[in-house]
């Protein structure tokens, strides 16, 4: 089929099948084209957990479609690439967090939610990108585990000087990738334009950013402020939604490697085929679901500005 018609043959599958099709902010242009729902990876479990749709076609990666299973246990989860995975979320194992868990048994465990379902079972409470700081100050422990992201755990410390930080050694390897020197170039090169970092960026990268947001809040930023071009240090697929929600506005990626081949991995192919097959299917087993979603709804108990 060409992609028009694979587009409305995907659609009228989402039909039949009473699906929903939920894309990542990261996935491909047509991916997110043809999208019910686009957001981040907490954003679209939320939403999963909401719908009323049998079953939920999950375009991201496999810790995301985990956790839509964790707060949608009802429903038939699908991810159309199985093998689209995090390798920052395979940095860490629930073994592994044990062990440090072991050495410091006071402190509190903070989990990013780019991570796997067991290794949220083994967490007191997780956090996003855009409410790590607030959960940190949130809990009464002097001491936190981190985990898995070492940047995002920098730019916590940062924020909470008053209690000891214990960074899982983790990173994202696409945001590892972008460089001081290629972000002082895009600003050298654009002095009026604003610049947005996502905090799991390298903390040296970090220091140069007019705003540290998740991509939900470089969204918000990006229509929010006067200014009308932004340098964007994120993934390169949330241009497709800032460029689509900002016509006006120009868009500026510091790097051609600020791309994450996981999340490039799913096609329409797979959409449909995900559709017709109704597979693979993503389930998590009762006992870590249970222990996992504990450590969700403490998040999401922790009060927003």
């Amino acid at each position: 089929m060409q992609p028009n018609e694979l587009k409305q043959a995907i659609r009228q599958l989402l039909a039949e099948r009473d699906a929903i099709l939920l894309a990542h902010n990261y996935q491909r242009d047509e991916i997110q084209e043809i999208a019910d729902i686009t957001g981040d990876s907490l954003g679209l479990s939320m939403t999963a957990a909401r719908t009323e749709k049998r079953v939920i076609v999950f375009c991201g990666v496999h810790f995301m479609a985990e956790s839509a299973a964790i707060l949608a246990p009802d429903k038939t989860v699908l991810l159309p690439r199985e093998d689209a995975g995090c390798p920052m979320a395979d940095m860490v194992t629930a073994e592994g967090l044990c062990e440090l868990k072991a050495q410091h048994p006071g402190a509190a465990v903070v989990t990013y939610v780019n991570s796997s379902a067991a290794v949220k079972a083994e967490s007191d409470i997780c956090c996003t990108s855009a409410n790590a700081v607030k959960v940190a100050q949130s809990l009464p422990q002097d001491e936190l585990i981190l985990v898995p992201d070492r940047n995002l755990g920098d730019w916590i410390a940062r924020h909470v000087p008053e209690k000891r930080c214990i960074s899982w050694p983790g990173y994202c390897p696409t945001h590892e990738r972008l460089t001081v020197a290629e972000l002082e170039q895009a600003k050298a090169e654009h002095p009026d334009a604003l610049t947005m970092v996502h905090p799991e960026c390298p903390p040296a990268v970090v220091a140069l950013a007019d705003a540290v947001l998740s991509t939900g809040g470089m969204l918000d930023f990006a229509q929010r402020r006067p200014e009308r071009r932004f340098i964007v240090a994120t993934e390169m697929g949330l241009l497709y939604r800032l460029r689509n929600e900002n016509p006006d506005k120009e868009f500026i990626l510091p790097s051609g490697k600020l791309v994450c081949p996981n999340m490039k991995l799913t096609a329409l192919e797979d959409v449909y085929r995900s559709l017709e097959t109704l597979s693979p299917r993503i389930t998590v087993p009762a006992d870590i679901a249970e222990r996992a979603r504990h450590a969700l709804d403490r998040m999401l108990a922790v009060p927003r500005d």
